[in-house]
């Protein structure tokens, strides 16, 4: 989605925003993002933890997806590799691009670079496009029918 006063995409993940993401560009197939790196995101080593890597791949590759979206249509992440080159500290830099793009899916790369430079991981990543409200709708379906005591009825949709 874009966000009307500079009609730049914006994350809209209060996940993402709670890590302290920074989005610094995105358009045109490719994307950049910023993360300075605060004592919880880090390993028992001191270094950025994995997971908080691959948070990073993820957000970055699916902007870059997204730059090419149509408006109302965001993306879900179908599949995603990440090979770790050395631990990252200091801030990481994630940049992603396009490499493929079809009318329902996008094929992205990406690179994670720390505050000196270090090559810290490379990310591939396939990512579906979808209209938001459908991927609404399909969790709202989903809860009710993984909750016990839900009855049934007429869909709200």
């Amino acid at each position: 989605m874009t966000d009307s006063s500079s009609n730049q995409l914006v994350i809209e993940s209060p996940f993402i925003d709670h890590l302290g993401v920074q989005l610094i560009s995105a358009g045109d197939g490719a994307s950049e993002m910023l993360l300075p790196l605060r004592p919880e995101h880090l390993n028992t080593w001191a270094v950025s933890h994995g997971g908080i890597t691959m948070t990073l791949a993820d957000v970055a590759l699916a902007m870059a997806a997204r730059s090419l979206a149509a408006d109302g249509v965001g993306v879900v992440t179908v599949e995603m590799k990440v090979n770790f080159m050395q631990p990252g500290s200091g801030e990481l830099r994630a940049t992603g691009r396009v490499l493929h793009r079809s009318t329902t899916m996008a094929y992205c790369e990406g690179e994670i670079r720390d505050s000196e430079g270090h090559f810290v991981a490379k990310a591939l990543g396939t990512f579906k496009y979808m209209r938001r409200l459908a991927v609404g709708r399909e969790v709202r379906q989903q809860r009710l029918r993984s909750d016990p005591s839900a009855k049934p009825g007429p869909s709200d949709g």
